[in-house]
């Protein structure tokens, strides 16, 4: 059921429907001819599974020409920071989130005083969350900050159930304790709605109805082309994507829009979601609300390289927002791929790979200062830093920032869960 991203260029785009409309032309990927040989070809990108034969990571550059959005280009970035009049995130200064759709129509609606929402999720499947789960949320804080919008956080404990063996009673347990580290970003309780699909599709008779509205619009050819469902598969899967795409539309959170649903919804994910509203998006005028934008990010890769993304399920492939200073030390030490070379000798007369060592990767995820970064990566490159001075570095780095994670997470009541989760209207002007 995986979509291999050397599949059919139709398959791919979703223009091989068998019925129903096609995608939007907005969406479909550019017919720039055949991909040109090399990495990227050999690359499967979906929402279950990432994974690369070349240590660099998946090209990004053609999955962007796959998936038919647009690059964050400097002159993007530069009118995120004039519009907001913030410096502009390190994830957008160093193209971590690098590709988007309709970015310019949001900020064209914020100059104009037309204010838009904020939606992300976490598809809860373990009780420990890792560093990489991070990386929307720290992203979608900012956006929040900046911005001073309005913040939908759907928790997919439905679709977990659905595609793992776990129990429900598991399922939306894990759901309540990722939630604690969500809040333990610091999100504005004010402007924060955390929502499990479990609980809310039961309560919201709104939610539902886009739900019914989205289903009665994609065909079954559809989600099979989108995402490769076979036969075989339970109808729980077939009809989760319409469950992810609802909170695209104001008006699924009535106790926050009201009956409105003109207000534009921005979604920063990493982009193997990007299925999920590409269908959206075609759905979106047909049923009469506006389609959302997407910011787009690159994966965190796991410890053992930059051919897969972080697995919950594999506790040496991630750092985990519950290890210890010493676990952190560990894992970094003994499992971070390196870009060094075999001895020291040849490392400081040749230097090291920057480009395929995690530690720097991981450097480039949560190092602020750009200066810093840089000098590592001249160091690391021209030998004058081995790898065990690097992987210091990072320890140095990460051991703090996870300590602090945990102490703001141990401030998170089931009170406070419960507010954050309670439907409520929310302060903010649109």
């Amino acid at each position: 059921m995986l979509l291999k991203l050397k599949m059919d260029y139709k398959q791919m785009t979703g223009q091989d429907y068998k019925a129903g409309c096609p995608p939007s032309v907005n969406d479909a990927a550019p017919n720039n001819g055949p991909a040109a040989d090399g990495a990227g070809e050999d690359d499967t990108v979906d929402p279950w599974t990432v994974s690369t034969t070349n240590a660099t990571g998946v090209d990004y550059d053609k999955l962007i020409v796959r998936f038919g959005s647009s690059k964050i280009d400097q002159e993007l970035v530069d009118r995120i920071e004039k519009v907001c009049g913030q410096k502009p995130h390190r994830f957008l200064r160093r193209g971590i989130f690098f590709s988007h759709r309709d970015m310019h129509q949001v900020l064209d609606a914020y100059e104009k005083h037309q204010s838009f929402y904020l939606y992300t999720g976490r598809g809860p499947s373990s009780e420990a969350m890792h560093v990489g789960h991070l990386i929307p949320f720290i992203f979608t804080k900012w956006l929040q900050d900046v911005f001073d919008i309005p913040l939908v956080i759907q928790l997919t404990d439905d679709e977990k159930y659905l595609w793992k063996d776990l129990t429900v009673e598991e399922c939306h347990g894990f759901a309540i304790e990722n939630t604690k580290d969500i809040i333990a970003c610091g999100f504005d309780i004010n402007k924060t709605f955390i929502f499990s699909d479990l609980d809310y599709m039961g309560s919201s008779p709104e939610f539902y109805r886009n739900v019914v509205k989205i289903q009665k619009h994609v065909t079954f050819n559809q989600v099979k082309g989108i995402f490769g469902f076979t036969d075989s598969d339970c109808i729980g899967k077939i009809s989760f994507p319409a469950i992810q795409a609802a909170p695209s539309f104001s008006n699924s959170f009535p106790h926050i829009f009201g009956s409105r649903q003109d207000i534009q919804c921005l979604i920063p994910c990493a982009i193997d979601q990007d299925p999920y509203f590409r269908m959206t998006r075609d759905v979106a005028p047909r049923i009469g609300y506006p389609k959302p934008a997407l910011l787009h990010s690159t994966f965190f890769p796991a410890l053992q390289g930059a051919q897969t993304k972080m697995s919950a399920s594999d506790a040496n492939s991630s750092i985990f927002l519950t290890d210890t200073p010493k676990q952190i030390k560990n894992k970094v030490n003994k499992h971070a791929f390196s870009g060094g070379k075999d001895t020291v000798e040849e490392h400081r007369k040749y230097g090291g790979n920057a480009d395929v060592d995690v530690c720097f990767m991981y450097l480039t995820f949560f190092l602020e200062d750009d200066e810093q970064l840089e000098k590592i990566r001249q160091d690391y490159t021209s030998g004058a830093l081995l790898t065990g001075e690097l992987k210091k570095i990072l320890i140095e780095t990460l051991q703090p920032m996870i300590a602090q994670h945990q102490e703001r997470r141990k401030q998170v009541t089931d009170e406070l869960v419960k507010q954050f989760m309670t439907p409520r209207p929310l302060n903010f002007n649109l």
